[in-house]
C-alpha cells in the first residue's frame, strides 16, 4: 500500500513539472511573439496628439531638471505644474530618455514592454480559471491579435500599462482563492495601477470587489488582503499628501475637481458623444472575433456558477457601466473591457477543439468570414488602383482577404484548422500594419507637425510661447517644437499683437489674410503655416 501510494506520489510530481514546463514554453512563446508585434517599428510615425505629447514632454521636462531637483516627484508640462496624475508612466519614458535619447522609439517603448507582458498574463489568468489549456491558449492568442489591443498598447499612454498591472492584480486574485500570500500581490498590483491612473484607479479595484462577492466572498473578509491592499496604496497616499502639502487647495482643484467634471459631468470639448459609441467602436475595429462574440457571452451567462464565467461577466459589466456613466467618451477607455472579452471567446473557440472532425459550425461565422474576405479583397483593389497606389495597404488588405478566405473555405468544410488559420492570419497582417506607417492613422486628421515644429526650431524664437490661429492646442508640436503653441481666435490674435511687445505667430493663410496685421516680418514657413512676428525697424 506505501509502494503504491509512493508511486502515485511520484507520478503526480512529475506531472506537475511537466505542466509547469509546458505553461513555461508557451509563456516564452507568447511573450516573444507580443515583444515582436508590439515593438516593431515603433518610431517609424510621429508622436500622436494628446496623450503621446503630453507624455513624451513631461517625461523630457524630468530628464532636463537638475539631478537634485523633485522634478520626479513635482512633474510639470510646459513648465507648468502637472498634478492630475502621479508620475510613474512619465518616469519610466524618462528613464528611456536617459538610455536611448529623446526620440519616439524611447517614447513608446516603456508602454510598449509593459502591454506586451499583458499577453502571457493573461495566459496564466486562463490557466487559473480554465480547465483546458486551450482556452488560455486561444484567450491569449485572441487578446495578442486584437487590432485595439495592438494599435493602443504601442502608444506612449498609461493604459497599456494599467491593463497590465490590472491583469497581475486579478491573477494574483484567482491564486489567493488558495494560497493567501497572494494577497500581497493583489495589494501591490492595485498600488501600481493607481499609481498609473491615479484615484481613478478605485474604479477598476470595483471588478475584483464584484468578483470576489459573487465567487469567494470569504476573501473579502481576511484581513491579508485589506492589509496588503494598505500596503500596496501607501506610495499612491503619500505622493497625493506631497501634492497636497506642496500645491495647497490648488491641488484639489486640478486633480480632482476639474478631472470629475470633465469625466463624470459635460465631457471634455469634443469627446462628449453619444451612450452608444463603445458599442460601435467595438463593432468597428473587434474584427474577426466579433464573429464568435455573441455565442460566447451566451455560453458565459448560461456557466454563470462557474468561476470563469463570474470573471468575465463581472470583469466586462462592472468597466462598461464606469465607462457608460463618464461624460468623456475616448476611444482607448475601451482598453480594459478586451482581456475578458478574449477570456469570454477562449471558452467558446476551446469548445470548437471538442467537436469531431467535418462539424458543422454556425453559418454565421462561414457568412462573417466570407464577407470580411470580400471587403478586404475591394480594400487591397482600391489602394491598388489610383495615380498614386498605396503598395503597404494593398500588401495588408490583400493578407487579411487571403487569411478570411482560407478560414471560410476550412470553416464551411467542417475544419477546426480554421481557427489556427485565422490567428496566424490575423497575426501576420496585425505585424504588416505595424511595420507600415499606417497604423497611426490619426495623424491625417491634421496638419503633419515636425515639419512646422523643425521650421520653428531653425527659426528658434526668443519666446516660449506662441500664438497659433489652429483651434485646438496640439501637445505633440509642443514637443517637436519644443515651445508652448497656444490656440486663439482672430479677436485675441489681434489683441496681442496691439498690446505685446514682440509677438510670435503661427498663421495658416486664410487668418495671415484675416488679421490685417502691419510691421509683420515672416521669419519661415512651412506646410501653409507662416511663423511671423513684429518687424522692429518699421515701427
Amino acid at each position: 500500500m506505501q509502494e503504491r501510494s509512493f508511486i502515485w506520489g511520484h507520478l503526480g510530481q512529475r506531472y506537475r513539472t511537466v505542466e509547469t514546463l509546458i505553461d513555461g514554453v508557451w509563456i516564452i512563446v507568447l511573450l516573444i511573439a507580443a515583444v515582436l508585434l508590439f515593438s516593431i517599428n515603433l518610431g517609424g510615425v510621429p508622436l500622436r496628439d494628446w496623450d503621446e505629447g503630453t507624455v513624451a514632454q513631461i517625461a523630457r521636462e524630468i530628464v532636463r531638471s537638475p539631478a537634485n531637483s523633485l522634478s520626479w516627484l513635482y512633474p510639470t508640462l510646459g513648465g507648468v505644474p502637472y498634478p492630475h496624475k502621479p508620475p510613474l508612466m512619465h518616469l519610466l519614458v524618462a528613464w528611456a530618455y536617459q538610455l536611448g535619447g529623446v526620440n519616439e522609439w524611447t517614447t513608446r517603448l516603456p508602454g510598449a514592454i509593459l502591454t506586451a507582458c499583458s499577453v502571457p498574463l493573461l495566459y496564466c489568468i486562463g490557466r487559473e480559471a480554465f480547465r483546458q489549456r486551450w482556452a488560455a491558449i486561444y484567450s491569449a492568442l485572441i487578446y495578442l491579435t486584437m487590432l485595439p489591443v495592438v494599435r493602443h498598447g504601442r502608444l506612449a499612454m498609461i493604459d497599456g500599462a494599467v491593463v497590465s498591472f490590472l491583469m497581475v492584480m486579478i491573477w494574483c486574485l484567482l491564486r489567493s482563492r488558495r494560497d493567501l500570500r497572494y494577497c500581497l500581490g493583489v495589494g501591490l498590483a492595485f498600488g501600481l495601477i493607481c499609481l498609473t491612473q491615479g484615484i481613478y484607479g478605485v474604479l477598476l479595484g470595483a471588478i475584483a470587489i464584484v468578483f470576489l462577492s459573487w465567487d469567494t466572498p470569504r476573501l473579502l473578509t481576511c484581513y491579508y488582503l485589506w492589509i496588503a491592499v494598505f500596503l500596496g496604496i501607501l506610495p499612491v497616499l503619500g505622493w497625493y499628501a506631497a501634492q497636497l502639502w506642496h500645491y495647497g487647495h490648488t491641488f484639489l482643484q486640478m486633480a480632482f475637481i476639474n478631472p470629475a467634471i470633465n469625466k463624470l459631468g459635460t465631457g471634455a470639448a469634443g469627446n462628449s458623444r453619444t451612450s452608444w459609441y463603445y458599442l460601435k467602436e467595438v463593432l468597428l475595429y473587434a474584427w474577426p472575433w466579433l464573429l464568435f462574440l455573441p455565442h460566447s457571452l451566451r455560453l458565459a451567462w448560461e456557466n454563470r456558477n462557474l468561476s470563469w464565467a463570474k470573471l468575465v461577466l463581472a470583469w466586462s459589466s462592472v468597466y462598461l457601466a464606469i465607462i457608460a456613466c463618464m461624460g468623456s467618451k475616448i476611444l482607448w477607455y475601451l482598453f480594459p473591457i478586451y482581456p475578458s472579452l478574449a477570456l469570454a471567446l477562449g471558452v467558446q473557440l476551446a469548445e470548437t477543439e471538442n467537436l469531431p472532425l467535418l462539424s458543422s459550425y454556425p453559418r454565421s461565422w462561414i457568412a462573417g468570414l466570407s464577407i470580411l474576405a470580400l471587403a478586404a479583397s475591394a480594400g487591397s483593389i482600391f489602394f491598388s488602383s489610383g495615380a498614386n497606389p498605396k503598395t503597404d495597404l494593398q500588401v495588408i488588405f490583400a493578407a487579411v482577404a487571403l487569411t478570411m478566405t482560407l478560414a471560410a473555405i476550412y470553416a464551411e468544410r467542417g475544419d477546426g484548422q480554421f481557427l489556427k488559420i485565422l490567428f496566424w492570419g490575423s497575426y501576420i497582417s496585425l505585424l504588416l500594419l505595424m511595420k507600415s506607417n499606417y497604423w497611426v492613422w490619426e495623424l491625417s486628421d491634421a496638419y503633419p507637425v515636425k515639419p512646422v515644429a523643425s521650421m520653428i526650431l531653425r527659426a528658434n524664437p526668443a519666446v516660449k510661447q506662441i500664438y497659433t490661429s489652429f483651434p485646438y492646442n496640439r501637445p505633440s508640436l509642443d514637443f517637436y517644437s519644443d515651445r508652448t503653441i497656444i490656440p486663439a481666435s482672430i479677436g485675441e490674435l489681434q489683441y496681442y499683437w496691439r498690446y505685446n511687445g514682440q509677438p510670435y505667430f503661427l498663421l495658416n493663410a486664410s487668418a495671415f489674410n484675416s488679421l490685417h496685421l502691419d510691421s509683420i516680418k515672416l521669419i519661415d514657413e512651412a506646410e501653409g503655416w507662416k511663423l511671423i512676428t513684429k518687424d522692429t525697424n518699421r515701427l
